[in-house]
């Protein structure tokens, strides 16, 4: 399997990136009024702010929303107070999984995300269970390019790799390089969608059956928590088995 998550492949593959675009923008909303407020509201000296604006803009938010957004970080305009929360766990077959949140209400979503696991087969973990098994690395991903030209563009710009993932083109890079390495492709003509750091398994856990349908009902459970920010989990699926139950997401 190329690529850092099978989850993100099939979400392309089916068309589910944040498909739902209200949920999508609330939680775009979310980072960039987390992120302006931890660095501050300039978008050029904020580089966390930068990819959640970069993101946001790569979805057509309205440059009202994002201004708002970041005057709610800045403290220029009341809002809610949102704070980070990850939460560790297992799924069917012991993948590991780990939920990112941003939440205002911290004991709602622990019991949101108890539920969501324990409906799925799954359980919740203490915090370090599994996060052990997780490299953090900057993820680019890149649409409608030429996969020479990107390649040698992504290496020239300091990217570590360069996978096509059919839909997408994804360019994997050390943490602190990830908006460096996607300004120099955007300066280059190419179409970033989305620059982030990632949680990257180093290992993976091949699944089937039954195991592997309750994976992804899981997957699918916690990517549309309310207060959801991002999934990361160390599973496998073979692409015949997925054709089987692909129709279940």
């Amino acid at each position: 399997m190329s690529g850092h998550s099978k989850w993100a492949s099939i979400k392309h593959k089916k068309g589910k990136t944040e498909a739902k675009r209200g949920q999508l923008f609330t939680r775009l909303i979310k980072e960039i009024t987390i992120a302006a407020k931890a660095g501050g509201g300039d978008v050029d000296g904020n580089a966390r702010l930068r990819a959640a604006v970069l993101t946001a803009r790569s979805q057509n938010m309205p440059n009202d929303n994002i201004d708002k957004a970041i005057k709610r970080g800045t403290g220029q305009l009341e809002g809610v107070n949102y704070e980070e929360v990850t939460y560790e766990g297992y799924g069917p077959g012991g993948v590991a999984i780990i939920c990112e949140t941003q939440t205002d209400n911290r004991n709602r979503t622990v019991s949101e995300v108890r539920r969501m696991f324990e409906k799925s087969g799954g359980n919740m973990a203490t915090q370090g269970a599994v996060s052990w098994n997780f490299d953090m690395m900057g993820v680019i991903e890149v649409e409608g390019a030429d996969e020479d030209a990107l390649f040698e563009a992504a290496l020239d710009a300091g990217a570590n790799d360069v996978s096509n993932e059919e839909s997408f083109f994804e360019i994997t890079t050390a943490p602190s390089d990830v908006m460096p390495v996607a300004d120099k492709l955007r300066a280059a003509g190419f179409t970033v969608t989305s620059a982030k750091v990632a949680r990257i398994p180093r290992t993976f856990v091949k699944l089937t059956g039954k195991e592997a349908e309750q994976m992804l009902r899981l997957m699918e459970t916690l990517e549309d928590g309310e207060d959801t920010k991002a999934v990361w989990a160390n599973f496998d699926i073979d692409e015949k088995e997925l054709e089987r139950i692909e129709e279940l997401l």
